[in-house]
């Protein structure tokens, strides 16, 4: 009977040994904040849910709606960060303008909101810009210097 066992080879003789440590090395690179993939996703879930959660949906139904396209886009986002980081953490401007949005847009989307209305839109927004500038960071960080 011949030998039908598998053994390892060694994978430095491999021909495309030296582009294959390369691909690894970026691609472990730009995971830098991979702990940032989750709370994006769930800052972008509770965005989508807060008007429901904290019962203004009623009182401000533009800001309601507005909240729930916001938190769609971030938890779009974040599953973008998850499922292609290089191409999405440059990205991260994109999430730290929409943050921004987030703060002033009480004023501009609703009618005379209330203090739990601005205060929630208010955290959001600032959460926004900080997971933002750690994505936009961990981009210009993992890309390639000349």
């Amino acid at each position: 009977m011949g030998h039908v066992s598998h053994t390892r080879g060694d994978i430095t003789t491999h021909p495309d040994v030296h582009e294959m440590r390369d691909r690894y090395t970026r691609m472990l690179g730009t995971r830098d904040v991979a702990l940032v993939d989750g709370p994006v996703f769930l800052l972008g879930l509770y965005c989508a849910a807060s008007p429901w959660i904290l019962h203004y949906t009623t009182s401000q139904p533009a800001v309601a709606t507005h909240n729930l396209i916001m938190g769609i886009a971030l938890g779009l986002l974040a599953l973008g960060f998850t499922i292609m980081p290089e191409r999405m953490y440059g990205l991260g401007w994109a999430m730290c303008a929409m943050g921004a949005w987030m703060i002033i847009s009480p004023w501009i989307v609703g009618v005379a909101p209330d203090t739990g209305v601005v205060v929630n839109s208010i955290v959001i927004g600032a959460l926004a810009v900080a997971l933002g500038v750690m994505c936009a960071g961990a981009a210009v960080k993992s890309t390639p210097h000349a």
